[in-house]
């Protein structure tokens, strides 16, 4: 029983009941329920990449991952948004045999080939190209009202950054040179009217997104599209990147997610992921960084990285830092309790009290 409802007597509780069957019958809102029941809340699809850390960034947990409603990817250009994107895309892709991917470009920049590397079936897309703001909102809200109870569908929209208004279009045309002030009206409108349905239906959305930086003393990232975006996103990552080079040449990047937004996820983490030319984003990048903080892995000496066992304190077989790339190095630890918990606790947002025990009967003693 709910701990706020356990003091109650026999004769409150059924009054309670009446009244929620009351409304219950009451309601023109068929997937109305009572709050413990609710599958916005109890049936919650979870869709995991092949990525740990990629997990631990979408939702604070290794076991964790791409949730419904909308996601956020913003950052420069050539960071690897659309990769990311088309990860999550593949892997809801891989636990839903019939799910297709609608797949809107504003861009047109990412070649086939790119599906290919991340093992999606082109039949499964459908490509939609887009030209304005306007356009897409209709085509979107179409496709959303028209979609079906169990239909299993992906959105990936690439890019909100590089889609004009309908007005700019015209005014371009008519030869005009004014600022458009409808633009962020209109991403505005879109989310507000996309949102419900997204998590309504049980359907991810990922947005690819460009930033800029804001212009003073103290310049930072800034993502673009106004507020609209923002406040509908359920997370929001900012990518960064510095070169990661063998011997001297420059083999890829070295991203840091920065988890600007999040209902899971403590935001403003920083968490590590490495994208190679030639392996793509690697799967386990970002583990050492995290296991070496927590004191899973030590580095016995220069080059070389142990497991540590949690009982005794002592160091294990000697690794290569290559090694640490293998399913083989961390196949244990990605299912030992105290790591997973550790990661939980490093990154995941903890629901605790809203008001401590001691706050309450301080405002009871004052009243």
């Amino acid at each position: 029983m709910d701990e706020s409802t356990s003091s109650l007597d026999g004769q409150t509780e059924h009054e309670i009941a009446s009244a929620i069957l009351e409304l219950k019958k009451n309601t023109t809102i068929k997937d109305s329920a009572i709050l413990s029941k609710s599958k916005f809340f109890t049936d919650k699809d979870v869709i995991p990449t092949d990525v740990p850390m990629v997990n631990v960034a979408l939702s604070g947990s290794l076991d964790g991952g791409l949730v419904p409603g909308l996601t956020m990817l913003a950052g420069p250009s050539k960071h690897f948004k659309t990769a990311f994107a088309l990860l999550m895309a593949s892997s809801y892709t891989k636990k839903y045999k019939d799910a297709v991917i609608l797949f809107y470009d504003s861009e047109f920049g990412t070649p086939q080939k790119y599906f290919e590397t991340f093992n999606i079936d082109k039949e499964r897309v459908l490509h939609t190209p887009i030209t304005d703001v306007e356009q897409l909102k209709h085509d979107i809200m179409v496709q959303l009202q028209e979609l079906g109870k169990d239909d299993k569908l992906i959105i990936i929209l690439d890019s909100i950054g590089n889609l004009a208004s309908k007005k700019e279009i015209d005014d371009s045309i008519e030869g005009r040179s004014v600022a458009d002030m409808t633009r962020a009206k209109q991403i505005k409108s879109l989310f507000r009217m996309i949102t419900p349905h997204l998590t309504i239906k049980d359907i991810p959305m990922i947005v690819v997104n460009h930033t800029y930086k804001e212009i003073g003393m103290f310049p930072r990232e800034i993502v673009g599209g106004g507020t609209g975006s923002y406040y509908s996103a359920d997370t929001i990552w900012i990518l960064g990147r510095q070169q990661d080079k063998t011997a001297g040449e420059v083999s890829g990047y070295n991203f840091i997610i920065n988890v600007e937004k999040s209902r899971f996820v403590r935001e403003k983490s920083k968490i590590p992921v490495t994208v190679s030319f030639e392996g793509g984003i690697q799967k386990y990048s970002g583990l050492l960084d995290v296991a070496l903080e927590g004191g899973f892995i030590q580095k016995p000496s220069n080059g070389w990285y142990s497991k540590v066992d949690q009982s005794t304190g002592e160091l294990g077989q000697k690794y290569r830092e290559a090694d640490t790339h293998h399913k083989d190095f961390w196949g244990d630890l990605l299912k030992n309790a105290k790591f997973k918990e550790y990661i939980n606790q490093k990154y995941a947002i903890s629901y605790g009290s809203i008001m401590r025990e001691d706050d309450v009967l301080e405002e009871t003693e004052d009243a």
